[in-house]
């Protein structure tokens, strides 16, 4: 059995089409069928129910994809491990957020107490970062919610109370707080569906009796300040996403649910590299200047 057989494996098995999975690869489908014949020969059985260019995993395969993504996850780590050991000033820090209100403070004092460290961060929904996470390619994630699973350690390390933005000659701008039963004809402006606070927002709404009415859904939660100041709509926006500078106001939400918690989460198998560790204690601080940390 060859690393390349497993490597080709894996993306196989996430794509379940043989022609994307080829294109992703950068290898041609012929290339890449008998790859995949020749491990499932090794194997001695079927990993794929097939038909045509699709395939779905059967259950040979996907007990053997368990496997092969933590025999892979191993080797990973290893070689992290070794970079780290022979070039720390060369780390590359992984970062994925859900909650990204918080994290330009944050990576200000992660430069400060690691000039020298790179980092990459990626804004994703909830389950492309519990994807990622479960795979090794992140060392850390911000996430709203926390996430229970087996292989995944969480820590909640701030309460991140939900206010809704509206515009200054907005009906309810003179308030200081306001019911979740008075924004139920309003129009709203927000992210997609599988983001954390959108996802909450929407569960809480609907627990009260009503559906939200989105005029717009995007990628960006930054935008969303500006489309309330354009009386686009008005806007769930959390405490720590708050924004002084914008010619807004800010309500208090008078109903219980409306919190969002954030959560430092990493793979409990993951090599932890020095500039992880400092990243961790960057990140517990920061809350803790905020707030006291939940224990």
């Amino acid at each position: 059995m060859e690393l390349l057989q497993l490597q080709y494996f894996l993306t196989v098995a996430r794509l379940e089409h043989m022609t994307e999975a080829a294109r992703s690869l950068h290898v041609t489908q012929s290339s890449l069928s008998k790859t995949i014949g020749r491990l499932e020969e090794d194997l001695g059985v079927p990993l794929f129910d097939r038909n045509g260019r699709s395939l779905r995993l059967n259950e040979f395969g996907i007990s053997f994809l368990r496997r092969a993504e933590r025999a892979l996850f191993e080797l990973e780590q290893g070689k992290q491990e070794l970079r780290d050991l022979s070039s720390p000033e060369q780390s590359t820090l992984e970062l994925a957020v859900t909650a990204a209100s918080t994290l330009p403070n944050i990576l200000r004092a992660f430069r400060k107490k690691q000039p020298n460290i790179h980092f990459h961060v990626q804004m994703l929904t909830t389950q492309e970062m519990v994807d990622r996470l479960l795979r090794g390619e992140v060392d850390f994630c911000l996430s709203s919610p926390s996430i229970e699973d087996e292989d995944i350690e969480s820590i909640i390390v701030f309460n991140d109370p939900i206010l809704v933005a509206v515009p200054i000659g907005h009906r309810l701008a003179d308030r200081t707080s306001v019911t979740l039963a008075e924004l139920k004809d309003e129009w709203f402006v927000g992210v997609k569906r599988g983001y954390g606070t959108r996802d909450l927002t929407d569960a809480v709404c609907k627990s009260s009796g009503f559906i939200l009415n989105y005029v717009y859904e995007g990628d960006e939660p930054s935008r969303l300040v500006s489309l309330v100041e354009a009386e686009v709509g008005i806007a769930f926006i959390p405490g720590t996403a708050r924004d002084s500078r914008a010619s807004l106001r800010y309500l208090e939400i008078e109903d219980p649910g409306m919190v969002r918690e954030i959560a430092l989460l990493w793979h409990k198998s993951r090599y932890i590299s020095r500039a992880a560790h400092d990243f961790h204690e960057v990140v517990l601080d920061y809350f803790t200047g905020l707030s006291e940390p939940i224990k």
